[in-house]
Parts: C-alpha cells; sequence; structure tokens
C-alpha cells in the first residue's frame, strides 16, 4: 500500500495534467497557482506555516543570527 503523501501527489499530478489537457496551458497554470495558494493557507491555519518568517524570508532577512 502507499502512503497518504504518494497518493495526495498522485491525485495532484493528476488534477493538473488533465487540467492542461482538457483546458490548455493557461487554465493548468492557474490551477496550479491556486493550489499552492491554498497549501499556503492550509498550512498558516494549521499553524506550521510561521507568517512572519516568511514575510521576512520574502523581506531579505536571514532567518538565522
Amino acid at each position: 500500500m502507499t502512503s497518504s503523501a504518494t497518493r495526495t501527489g498522485i491525485l495532484i499530478g493528476a488534477v493538473l495534467a488533465l487540467t492542461w489537457v482538457i483546458v490548455g496551458f493557461w487554465a493548468f497554470f492557474f490551477v496550479a497557482i491556486a493550489m499552492a495558494v491554498g497549501a499556503v493557507i492550509g498550512r498558516i491555519v494549521e499553524g506550521k506555516l510561521d507568517v512572519s518568517a516568511l514575510v521576512g524570508a520574502f523581506g531579505g532577512k536571514r532567518s538565522s543570527s
């Protein structure tokens, strides 16, 4: 039996591939971006992603001394 993460990865790949085949590249691109944004929001809600560290990383601040 495969792991849950493997199954999730397969499902995500299938959704993206079908999107590309059925409606084209730009729809695929939009779906991929929307999925990434959803994943980040999910991590924030679960408390697994520190927003202040993320903002600091994009702002060019170093996380270590």
